[in-house]
């Protein structure tokens, strides 16, 4: 005699087609949340700040990555209004690779504390950059045109990995904070700290070999479950022993 078909239930395919996809999608998730930048509020200006309160001195989002790949880190930020409106306007990145401190409160008045650094980025809005490198005492002057500006309001400046030289941390375990202020002297020419009170880690920008990997490694589950979903779906029938 035979024995009755085999067929799964219904809803077995289904669920592990979702699972899988919920799984691929988990691999891939922590690579995009890599690139996502710190916002910050508008209108947060500091109490301190002595200087007008134009859109161009509020910072709206802000961003420091390191691209393997290319072995450049690239400064982003989108300000809350048009690049340059105020007068003496600046846009500075403060680097932790190492050996950074809370340099602002030994200022009058005494402000940023969480902020540490011991290198700066100058962003001017004429686009040339001035690094800064307190631990090796050097100065680098960047040429117009090293700064984009964007839709007015967005910066963006990219710049080889070897301006930053370790201070005792690996690269890609530096940390950042960008502070406009207008002009150089004292504290209360900053208006905005990104983000308030700390610093926060680079971005990393996934090695494209990696992404690859990993999208050919979720397709192939994917037509591997399919393929063995298809065969389950058809009825076996066992011949009589």
């Amino acid at each position: 005699m035979n024995l009755c078909a085999l067929e799964p239930a219904a809803a077995t395919t289904p669920v592990s087609r979702r699972l899988l996809l919920s799984l691929v999608a988990g691999l891939l998730l922590p690579l995009q949340a890599l690139a996502i930048p710190v916002t910050d509020p508008a209108g947060d200006f500091l109490a301190t700040y002595a200087g007008p309160q134009n859109g161009d001195m509020d910072v709206l989002n802000a961003d420091v990555s390191y691209n393997q790949a290319s072995d450049a880190f690239r400064f982003s930020a989108t300000l809350d209004g048009a690049i340059g409106a105020t007068d003496g306007a600046l846009y500075v990145y403060g680097l932790d690779r190492g050996q950074g401190t809370e340099r602002f409160l030994d200022g009058d008045p005494s402000i940023g504390a969480g902020v540490v650094f011991d290198m700066v980025v100058v962003v001017r809005p004429d686009t040339t950059a001035v690094i800064n490198d307190f631990i090796n005492n050097q100065v680098t002057q960047l040429s117009a045109g090293t700064v984009q500006i964007l839709n007015d309001s967005f910066i963006s400046v990219a710049l080889d990995a070897d301006l930053f030289p370790s201070t005792g941390f690996d690269t890609s375990d530096y940390t950042w904070n960008l502070w406009p202020r207008q002009g150089l002297g004292n504290n209360v020419q900053i208006s905005d700290f990104a983000p308030d009170a700390s610093n926060v880690g680079v971005s990393q920008v996934p090695v494209p070999s990696t992404l690859a990997l990993l999208g050919i490694a979720g397709l192939g589950l994917l037509r591997r479950r399919r393929n063995t979903a298809v065969d389950l779906g058809s009825p076996r029938r066992f011949a009589a022993a």
